[in-house]
């Protein structure tokens, strides 16, 4: 594993080493396909992934592009290798740095909420253990009920949202608060941020 900047002079040093049918799957942000291909040899197979962290709890979430020389046989492959820790998403390379704001990124933000909640808990006085397992369960429970359910996220949280009482009050004031605009300023400068790196890397 290396960073991304360095991924072109590693692909030079292994070039040759690489036989014909070889799979080369890369988990680099921000380093295309193009890249892999121009530096490969012909008969070398390119498929770019972009795994989260949850893989490691077998919940994870892949996105998976294939290169103009992948077949789909190397596609299915690679795919069924990536599902044995979680799902798998297939979709053109475009769409891949998008993937990475949401899927990738994406567990940092839940982390990130589940830090200011377990706050909020504690400033209510809850211990620390207290609100660890209050928040925790939480957002565990919510997303448990959120895949089992046949309704969406809006539906299951106007389920919760009885009209003129606690939990209304409370979603008003996060709505005030401009969350909406605020997860996309944030998933946009990530996805700027992906794009930098393409652009810098030889």
């Amino acid at each position: 594993a290396v960073k991304p900047a360095m991924v072109p002079d590693l692909l030079r040093e292994i070039a040759d080493a690489l036989e014909p049918g070889s799979i080369v799957v890369s988990v680099a942000a921000g380093v295309t396909v193009a890249t892999f291909e121009e530096i490969l040899p012909d008969h070398v197979s390119v498929i770019r992934s972009m795994p989260n962290t949850p893989s490691i709890v077998g919940r994870g979430l892949t996105g998976i592009s294939a290169g103009s020389r992948s077949s789909a046989e190397d596609l299915a492959l690679v795919s069924a290798i990536f599902e044995t820790v979680g799902e798998v998403l297939e979709g053109p390379e475009s769409k891949l740095d998008a993937l990475s704001t949401i899927s990738g990124s994406g567990p940092a933000y839940v982390f990130y909420l589940i830090e200011e909640f377990t706050r909020t808990a504690i400033a209510k006085g809850f211990s620390p253990e207290e609100a660890d397992l209050l928040v925790s369960q939480t957002f565990l429970g919510a997303a448990e009920l959120l895949v089992s359910s046949d309704k969406t996220a809006e539906e299951l949280r106007i389920q919760v949202t009885s009209p003129k009482g606690t939990t209304e009050r409370a979603v008003a004031v996060l709505q005030q608060a401009g969350l909406e605009r605020t997860f996309t300023e944030a998933t946009d400068a990530a996805l700027a941020r992906a794009r930098e790196l393409a652009a810098h890397t030889p």
